[in-house]
């Protein structure tokens, strides 16, 4: 018997998606695509019947702005939206702002693999000289984190983002669902993948091949010890969704127009 409900988001497609480059913690708003993406996302659950009684996001724009306009879609503005940077998408360090087919070019798609989806290896870290290191580390945003600047990430494997959200996790968001609150986090590809490695048990091995795209909600039905009582369910159109996965594998593979 469903005792807690749920919903994990990947944002809508960002700018970058689009342009197919490591987003990381670059902020970006959604593109036009990605808008309609979480409208479309909204108008589902609502048919659905979902209520929402808090939302949880990242501090990056796209997440909370996908946030925004499924509860302007469910009728639920007035839902609270709780933001964290440890629901932030994974940190790809040195790679942030380089395009994956390009990359996959040059390295090979295995390589590629390995960075994007593997659980334990991390991506060359961020250093000064990078062109988006002053963007990420002088914003705003991160002055208030509850971890020192200095002891922010510089790159991540999805083990790291595993161990940053969880206290996360264990300490804001568990208690709000054993209250019996539903809920929904408006999270990223990494982060979200990363939360359900962890409910599932899902292997170090087999996580690779979880894949989110964005704008599709994904329901966990969880018994009173927080287990999943069956596999996450991808909620909408199973047609489009996977097409949808595939769209997103096929960002690492080296396009055929592009070798020399």
């Amino acid at each position: 018997m469903t005792k807690y409900k749920l919903v994990l988001l990947r944002h809508g497609e960002g700018a970058w998606n689009k342009e197919n480059r490591f987003c990381s913690w670059v902020d970006q708003k959604l593109s036009s695509d990605g808008i309609k993406e979480a409208q479309n996302a909204g108008k589902h659950l609502k048919s659905l019947g979902f209520e929402f009684d808090l939302v949880f996001t990242s501090i990056l724009t796209r997440s909370i702005q996908t946030a925004w306009l499924v509860l302007e879609e469910m009728g639920q503005e007035w839902v609270p939206i709780q933001k964290s940077w440890r629901l932030n998408e994974r940190h790809y360090g040195a790679l942030i702002g380089l395009n994956r087919a390009e990359m996959a070019l040059n390295h090979g798609e295995e390589q590629v693999k390995i960075w994007r989806r593997s659980y334990d290896v991390a991506p060359p870290p961020i250093t000064e000289s990078h062109p988006y290191y002053n963007e990420i580390y002088n914003d705003r945003r991160y002055k208030s984190c509850d971890v020192p600047e200095d002891k922010l990430p510089k790159a991540e494997s999805l083990k790291e983002v595993l161990q940053r959200l969880l206290p996360y996790w264990n300490e804001k968001i568990v208690p709000e669902l054993k209250s019996g609150k539903t809920i929904l986090i408006s999270a990223h590809g990494n982060s979200a993948r990363a939360l359900l490695k962890h409910l599932e048990g899902i292997s170090d091995e087999h996580i690779a091949n979880v894949t989110l795209p964005t704008g599709v909600p994904v329901l966990l039905e969880l018994d009173e010890n927080l287990h999943p009582l069956s596999p996450h369910q991808f909620l909408g159109d199973q047609e489009a969704i996977q097409a949808a996965i595939k769209k997103v594998e096929d960002q690492g593979k080296a396009k055929p127009t592009e070798k020399k």
